[in-house]
């Protein structure tokens, strides 16, 4: 009996202690970098035609747009 309750034990305190070992989550550590602002986009072409890469204005134009016409229940409600 004895045997197994050392075991036991040791067991528990494996499993306590594992939580322990986690590394720190860091954003220098993992390689990415900072992000540039939204309205800057990513590039690509695959964008709504109405909203120009780099142009704030635009950016906050399709974003008020977007939200009337898909976020806003009264909207959909007939």
């Amino acid at each position: 009996m004895k045997p197994y309750l050392t075991l036991l034990a040791a067991a528990a305190a494996v499993f306590t202690l594992s939580a322990c070992g986690e590394k720190p989550q860091t954003i220098g550590s993992s390689g990415v970098g900072v992000d540039a602002a939204a309205f800057q986009g990513t590039g690509k072409p695959f964008a709504v035609s109405s909203w120009k890469q780099g142009d704030k204005t635009s950016w906050e134009q399709q974003l008020k747009t977007r939200t009337q016409n898909t976020q806003n229940e009264y909207v959909k409600v007939p």
